[in-house]
């Protein structure tokens, strides 16, 4: 769904909100593009691009690639036909690149908007080749390159055999690309090796840019900046150095509102299987949020364990049981009798409860999170 045709999607200050909404999703674009300078300025003198697949790490493609094209963002990275036709209609002059790389009979399909496709694989390659001879079509294309990930991408000795390519006028190739595996890890040995790896192949490509650092290699250093930075995560809060403070700028702001204030006795149960049990007469907040929001299933606790808090009254407050599909449960016993009441709002994500947090209890990563929010929130934008 194209985020700015929802109707439950609008900028801050627009409209009040929708009294109807069970939940409010506010995306800072000036978070996004502050974060997008910080990195730039990092990388300097390596451009900038951005990647904002996945609907932009779940924040809408339309509203954040325009925003980053107003702040100076020219190339964007996609992974499915779909998100680079929302990129194209968000930034007309952008190059665009498809990770997804060349589908067979999608060629007219890229063209028609100008995408570039990051091809992987010498079948690819040659079913490329022959759409642009055969068309006329002189728009260009990635070569991926696997320089440690296994994952796409080709060989390192395809790599090699493929590089007199370049001495023709016409070869076609404008960005040679690879992906890091262990990037947040600041010490892996496998950064080294790819990098050392990558060097090689693109220094094969002489003339041709090179790009290999996605949001974690940026603070690998100079080293691994090459001609193109492609950020992801990073743009949208996330951590790109877990292993130091967060340096970006949060984005997200999530909350969901109660259904129901209800008081259960000492030894009741809460939600399904009957995993958490009253230690004393409580009080319940019924939150109008669950996994089927992105609230995932395991941020939830028993008898046993702690799961995720939530912001009740500008207070942190446990939650009781097991998530369910639309619902969760949180103990507000001791905040004052009247500080929550039903249809107010609390907070799921922000206010100090930051991504990485959730994903700790969530058993995942942030960057899952993230992308994992669900449509049933209404969105706000601020900024842009």
């Amino acid at each position: 769904m194209n985020i700015e045709s929802d109707p439950k999607t609008m900028a801050a200050g627009a409209a009040s909100l929708d009294p109807t909404a069970t939940g409010v999703l506010t995306i800072d674009l000036d978070a996004i593009t502050a974060n997008w300078r910080k990195l730039e300025k990092t990388g300097v003198p390596a451009e900038c691009g951005a990647a904002v697949k996945a609907d932009a790490y779940g924040c809408g493609i339309d509203p954040v690639v325009r925003a980053l094209g107003k702040a100076g963002c020219k190339t964007f990275f996609v992974a499915t036909l779909e998100e680079a036709r929302s990129a194209r209609a968000a930034a007309p002059d952008a190059a665009i690149y498809l990770l997804g790389g060349f589908l067979q009979n999608s060629g007219d399909a890229l063209a028609a908007i100008g995408c570039r496709p990051v091809i992987g694989d010498l079948q690819e390659l040659a079913e490329w080749d022959i759409y642009c001879k055969q068309s006329g079509w002189t728009g260009g294309a990635a070569l991926h390159i696997d320089t440690g990930m296994n994952r796409l991408g080709l060989s390192l000795t395809d790599a090699e055999n493929l590089a007199p390519r370049i001495t023709s006028g016409n070869h076609g190739i404008t960005l040679v690309i690879s992906h890091l595996a262990c990037a947040e890890n600041l010490n892996h040995p496998l950064n080294a090796r790819q990098l050392t790896n990558f060097r090689t192949i693109a220094g094969m490509y002489d003339g041709v840019p090179a790009s290999l650092a996605n949001s974690s290699g940026i603070y690998l250093g100079g080293a691994y900046h090459f001609d193109l930075m492609r950020p992801g995560a990073a743009l949208y809060g996330v951590n790109p150095t877990p292993e130091a403070d967060n340096p970006m700028a949060p984005v997200v702001d999530l909350k969901a509102r109660i259904l129901q204030i209800r008081t259960v006795e000492r030894g009741d149960t809460v939600g399904y299987s009957a995993t958490w049990t009253a230690r004393r007469q409580t009080r319940l907040a019924v939150v109008a949020a669950g996994y089927a929001d992105g609230y995932l299933r395991a941020g939830g606790s028993s008898d046993g364990t702690r799961g995720a808090e939530v912001i009740v009254a500008g207070q942190r407050c446990p939650v009781a049981g097991r998530i369910s599909m639309d619902l969760l449960a949180v103990d507000i016993t001791d905040l004052p009798a009247n500080a929550a009441r039903r249809g107010q709002m609390v907070t799921l994500i922000g206010d100090g409860i930051t991504l990485e947090e959730l994903a700790h209890h969530f058993g995942t990563i942030a960057y899952e999170v993230l992308t994992s929010l669900g449509r049933r929130y209404q969105r706000v934008y601020k900024g842009g």
